[in-house]
């Protein structure tokens, strides 16, 4: 007796919905022949395992991206110190180089004060004149707009310590404060730097 094939079967008659009903049998109840492996129908892998994501794969990612990450701002860190310590190095250059700019003008200046002196002698008794006094005004020019030489001290000038030298003081009872009578010799400074302070007889109240 032959097993009647369920999925030989026509509809269902009406609305009557039935079981569908596969079949795995190994032996065709038709031809009672072996059936073939390739003519069952495959299995499905279950959607569960399908769709399961790779915890493994995705914890090893996310490990190497944090990891990129450290290193990254690890390394923006080093550039940044290294700038800094270029941009510090730049200002103490710029700022060394601009001490010892002053201080060889300074140099400079100290040599020749003694021939300052000389001329401002010569200009206070009338013989700065002709060549000479004309190479003499050159010089001064020079050191005043090339190096900042500026010459200090005048009688009448309040009495500064720290810009004059006080060699003699005459007291004065009439005097409401201590001031220059005469000026023995000049000061001169470049900018704030004093080079020699002036030396000068001053009056002060008794």
């Amino acid at each position: 007796m032959t097993a009647e094939n369920p999925q030989a079967q026509g509809p269902p008659e009406g609305d009557e919905i039935k079981p569908v009903v596969r079949d795995r049998r190994r032996i065709d109840p038709e031809t009672g022949k072996v059936r073939e492996p390739a003519q069952d129908a495959p299995e499905e892998a279950p959607a569960a395992e399908a769709d399961q994501p790779q915890d493994g794969a995705l914890a090893a990612a996310k490990a190497e991206a944090a990891d990129l990450s450290d290193q990254l701002a690890r390394r923006n860190a080093d550039l940044y110190n290294l700038q800094q310590e270029y941009n510090g190095y730049v200002r103490r250059s710029k700022a060394a180089a601009s001490e010892q700019r002053a201080a060889g003008q300074a140099e400079v200046v100290e040599a020749l004060l003694g021939v300052l002196d000389e001329i401002e002698l010569a200009r206070q008794h009338g013989d700065l004149t002709g060549p000479l006094g004309a190479t003499a005004e050159k010089l001064e020019s020079t050191l005043a707009q090339r190096f900042g030489v500026e010459r200090f001290g005048a009688p009448a000038e309040e009495f500064d310590p720290e810009l004059h030298d006080a060699l003699m003081s005459t007291p004065d009872p009439e005097a409401t404060s201590t001031t220059i009578a005469q000026v023995m010799q000049p000061g001169y400074r470049v900018g704030e730097k004093v080079l020699r302070a002036a030396r000068v007889a001053v009056t002060s109240p008794e």
